[in-house]
């Protein structure tokens, strides 16, 4: 083999392990498609969107009709939510159940590719608004469970419940990391369902959150990704950004109830644009790329799974509040690209010296 044939079989190897790479990447990213504005595109068109930007995963927060009748057939793998205010009906009636997956579910299946159904979102058993609900959670989800799998879809469809950070009391080192006290008679029984069912929990992970409220302790390139060395050293893992110790503070958490293995699924990151401390154009761009490029190499304490990570928002969603809420979008609801990153459709590389960087185009 001459050295020219060489140089090009090698780059032809490089470039196709740089393809692989930005495949799993992008099999790994889904948006999260919230609906909390009145100047928003129809359902239909929203569908158009993803699929046009080759966003393959989607996230709902209820069983809208209008969404689920344009992914039907779409491709789109889905995260399908049961909102807050239905879980007293659904826990405390197994008919509803059966009559809620009928109706959302089997109405659609398999011409909608439901994945989770995500029963509650960030439900706080001690001193939140949402308090009262946290009785109503494990039972719901055992009904809709039951009701799936009287389908025969219960390995099809996993049913779980999605969670935020302030559930950890202890998060530093990420192997420590354990669950508050005042919250284990909530989720100690979730997880050993969830080890029960195979199914994941789903975590709202926001390195943006812990960034602005702790702008002294916590870097702006530790929390977007852009440290260049290793900032905290957990006995044989090391971590370079915030957004990996974060989700094995949860890996670690779950593991040291001693329960049983659970994977977990981030059901929600963003970093938003405007609106408060450290909310910047920049900012959100870096954040967001990073992280697409990120999650197929999974975090140190999970090195050897990539990260089911779902991006928030499709949208800017003009009717939420505070105001900082208004600005997590990847796109402005005139379906226009806010970022320039993109979802791997028409990366493109290029080659200078020795290095391979990476230029995305969305």
């Amino acid at each position: 083999m001459t050295m020219s044939s060489f140089s090009c079989a090698t780059t032809v190897f490089l470039l196709l392990l740089l393809t692989i790479d930005l495949r799993m990447a992008d099999a790994q990213i889904g948006v999260c498609y919230g609906m909390v504005g009145n100047n928003l595109p129809a359902a239909n068109e929203v569908i158009d969107v993803y699929r046009s930007n080759n966003i393959k995963r989607m996230r709902l927060y209820d069983s809208n009709q209008a969404a689920l009748q344009a992914l039907r057939n779409s491709g789109i793998e889905l995260i399908l939510g049961v909102p807050n205010s239905d879980l007293q009906g659904l826990a405390t009636n197994s008919d509803s159940a059966r009559q809620w997956v009928q109706r959302n579910v089997l109405s659609f299946w398999p011409s909608v590719k439901i994945k989770y159904i995500a029963v509650g979102n960030e439900v706080r058993p001690v001193g939140d608004s949402t308090s009262w609900m946290a009785q109503y959670v494990l039972p719901a989800i055992q009904n809709v469970y039951q009701a799936i799998r009287a389908q025969g879809l219960h390995d099809q469809i996993k049913v779980s419940t999605a969670i935020d950070m302030s559930l950890l009391g202890n998060s530093f080192p990420p192997s420590q990391a354990s669950f508050r006290g005042d919250v284990r008679s909530y989720l100690d029984p979730i997880i050993r369902y969830l080890v029960y069912a195979g199914a994941p929990l789903l975590t709202n992970v926001y390195p943006y959150f812990s960034y602005k409220d702790n702008p002294r302790d916590i870097s702006l390139p530790y929390a977007i990704f852009t440290s260049p060395n290793v900032v905290v050293q957990d006995g044989q893992y090391g971590y370079q950004n915030l957004f990996d110790a974060m989700l094995d503070a949860v890996h670690a958490a779950i593991d040291n109830t001693g329960i049983g293995f659970v994977e977990v699924v981030v059901s929600e990151s963003g970093w938003p644009s405007s609106g408060d401390f450290g909310a910047t154009y920049d900012s959100a761009q870096i954040y967001l790329d990073n992280l697409i490029r990120h999650v197929n190499r999974g975090t140190p304490r999970r090195s050897w799974k990539p990260t089911e990570t779902y991006l928030f928002a499709m949208f800017d969603e003009n009717q939420k509040n505070p105001e900082l809420e208004k600005h997590f979008g990847l796109f402005f609801p005139n379906k226009q690209k806010k970022y320039s990153f993109g979802f791997g459709a028409k990366r493109e590389l290029e080659f200078f010296n020795a290095t391979i960087p990476l230029k995305s185009d969305i």
